[in-house]
């Protein structure tokens, strides 16, 4: 499906908004990334993998949480003000219920071994998730060999040498929408 498809299609209703992003609320434990794009992409079909990528580079690049930045960005382009609304809300309000609830029982039983023991157990499920779906985000940019590099160096300047995010992003995303556009006036 491209974009001109997409274009086609009627765009989500409000209440399809809250709804998918009710689930990827009540689904994400220890994040929502991936749940965002399994059902963006692959059960809403409202984007493609690449737009998917796009989508969520220019959510990260901004300040606040990558899913509530999607989650405003889809209201915003499918049905405005109220698109944003819905989505939000649809995000946020059973994941805000359910912690509150789950703290409220957490103070009482956090000191049990097996409470710690299952939080440790979360943790490595979460991990599995993130780097699932990053490999999933990798093989959709792979054939644009121009990004790779960068993706690359943000890796190695985040992730093994812990350089501050924001200012890594800030000399790095230049670099790529450079490559990026050298690379489209080859293809033309």
């Amino acid at each position: 499906m491209n974009l001109q498809t997409l274009a086609m299609e009627p765009p989500p209703s409000r209440r399809a908004l809250f709804l998918a992003f009710l689930k990827i609320g009540l689904l994400g434990f220890g994040g929502v990334a991936a749940w965002v794009r399994r059902i963006v992409v692959e059960e809403r079909q409202w984007l493609n993998d690449r737009d998917f990528a796009e989508l969520l580079g220019f959510a990260s690049v901004l300040p606040g949480a990558n899913t509530v930045n999607i989650a405003i960005l889809l209201g915003d382009r499918y049905r405005g003000l109220s698109g944003v609304f819905a989505a939000l809300s649809g995000l946020l309000a059973a994941p805000l219920l359910i912690m509150l609830l789950l703290a409220v029982i957490y103070d009482h039983f956090s000191t049990l071994p097996a409470v710690n023991n299952a939080m440790a157990g979360a943790a490595a499920a979460t991990a599995g998730l993130i780097i699932g779906t990053a490999i999933k985000v990798l093989r959709s940019i792979w054939k644009d060999a121009h990004v790779l590099p960068v993706a690359c160096a943000v890796f190695v300047a985040v992730g093994l040498f812990r350089l501050p995010f924001v200012p890594t992003l800030a000399c790095l995303v230049p670099l790529s929408l450079f490559a990026t556009v050298l690379a489209t006036r080859k293809k033309a």
